[in-house]
């Protein structure tokens, strides 16, 4: 005898439309009129544009190494910030910027990071949360870890990760799906799809219609969302955030979204992507359109634009200034590697502390 055994369906939400407006039909949610909110939001994702174009800048004339930049993903960012409360924990990969500016990350943190200065993952407020992780999908368990502390020790926190599509098929972020669905964690994680791992694009990556039914293999709520609608990307980490603080468990969100730059400034995006794939993208980004929406609600005009940019400019090119005075007047040693990632550090690690204090001292002869 032949039976189903089960069956499941992805759903996918957009609430505000490429052209600004609610998307017809569709009953949209009440952050949707939380315009102090939305206004918020736009005003760091404006922010943390300016940042990333400046960061780039500082790599090409030498002033920075490589840099991973996050143009395009802005609201997918912000959303996952803004919907944390500060206890939580979030476990980021290495381009999500716009939630670690929410979150109290510093952008000269950020600067010094990238760099080559540890002293970029010692968040003075962002103190719960995990420092960058380059390594691919591995913070996802990193996460996963920090939500089962949180259950074992009853505390009404919430663990949140992020990873590419491309990380969503490293066994790292399966293995966290089935801790987060064996224990039934507080953790959200979040795919934030942009269509490309470096070079190698989605169709070739998975010929599975979404990557969200990966938690779905897993037991967990699992959806996806047009990741370039901040209102859609909010309230599914909302209600995300909110499920697993009351117990009911872990969930998957995709957020649908595009890579506008190259990877990171090591990689020439242009040698793979067809140059109309990606004036399409531009027509779909983020900022565009949360600025359309807020301006059709008549919350959002051309001089509140015009004073936006010049602040964040201003708040951007202090921040550099700053980045630029410490590299020049406190530079760190090798060994200060090993300095801001451990409470203790392991015994194999304080070896190496160690040896690389003595090399120096050695005048790094060996």
């Amino acid at each position: 005898m032949t039976h189903s055994a089960t069956s499941f369906k992805v759903d996918y939400y957009q609430f505000i439309g490429v052209d600004g407006h609610p998307v017809p039909g569709v009953k949209v949610p009440a952050v949707a009129q939380d315009f102090d909110r939305l206004k918020k939001l736009y005003e760091l994702m404006v922010k943390t544009r300016i940042f990333d174009k400046k960061a780039i800048a500082l790599q090409r004339t030498g002033k920075l190494g490589t840099y991973a930049s996050c143009l395009g993903h802005e609201a997918a960012h912000v959303a996952i910030g803004a919907a944390m409360r500060e206890e939580d924990c979030f476990a980021p990969m290495y381009r999500e910027y716009g939630a670690q500016f929410y979150r109290g990350v510093e952008m000269r943190d950020v600067l010094m990071y990238w760099g080559g200065d540890e002293r970029g993952n010692d968040f003075k407020k962002a103190k719960h949360d995990f420092a960058w992780c380059v390594p691919i999908a591995t913070q996802c368990l990193h996460a996963a870890g920090a939500a089962l502390a949180f259950k074992l020790k009853n505390q009404p926190r919430v663990a949140v990760s992020v990873v590419g599509d491309g990380g969503s098929s490293k066994g790292d972020f399966l293995e966290a799906i089935n801790a987060a669905s064996a224990y039934q964690l507080p953790l959200v994680l979040v795919i934030v799809n942009n269509q490309w791992a470096i070079s190698v694009p989605r169709k070739s990556q998975n010929s599975a219609a979404t990557l969200a039914q990966k938690g779905i293999a897993g037991g967990l709520s699992s959806i996806q969302v047009d990741g370039n609608d901040l209102v859609a990307c909010l309230w599914a980490m909302d209600e995300a955030i909110e499920a697993a603080r009351s117990g009911q468990g872990a969930s998957v969100i995709e957020m649908i979204t595009y890579r506008l730059s190259d990877h990171t400034t090591a990689d020439d995006a242009s040698r793979y992507r067809p140059d109309d794939e990606v004036d399409a993208a531009w027509e779909r980004e983020p900022m565009i359109r949360l600025r359309q929406y807020l301006t059709h609600q008549g919350i959002w005009n051309e001089s509140l634009e015009q004073a936006l940019h010049e602040t964040a400019q201003a708040e951007v090119q202090a921040a550099v200034d700053d980045y630029l005075a410490q590299v020049d007047t406190q530079p760190q040693p090798a060994s200060a590697m090993f300095d801001y990632m451990f409470d203790s550090l392991p015994h194999d690690l304080a070896e190496q502390r160690a040896q690389a204090a003595r090399f120096e001292d050695e005048g790094g002869q060996h």
